[in-house]
């Protein structure tokens, strides 16, 4: 039984392929030619002010601590003191602003 799909059809293979026509991986491919040594055009790149700081602050950002430990220290210190104060209102009132932030607007 034959089948033909986009003009090809089994009479058409001709057996088993040999090395030379298969595809090398790219690690085994031939180099690229060199350029010639006319005019050659090279790409450049160029960033706005606006670009560079935010690149200046992405850097900052990831470099910053993911903790303040400082912070940290002050409240173990105000927990084994006694001194350290639960304000519920304002622990409700930051849950109700996370929950709004959460609700689809719409």
């Amino acid at each position: 039984m034959s089948i033909d799909i986009n003009g090809i059809s089994s009479n058409r293979v001709t057996g088993p392929v040999d090395d030379s026509q298969l595809k090398k991986p790219a690690d085994q491919a031939a180099p690229p030619p060199e350029p010639s040594s006319g005019n050659t055009a090279q790409d450049t790149v160029s960033l706005s002010d606006d670009a560079v700081q935010l690149g200046k602050l992405d850097k900052s950002a990831i470099s910053a601590p993911v903790v303040d430990t400082q912070r940290v220290e002050q409240v173990k210190a105000a927990i084994a003191n006694g001194d350290y104060e639960v304000n519920p209102e304002k622990i409700a009132d930051k849950m109700m602003q996370f929950e709004s932030m959460l609700k689809p607007k719409g």
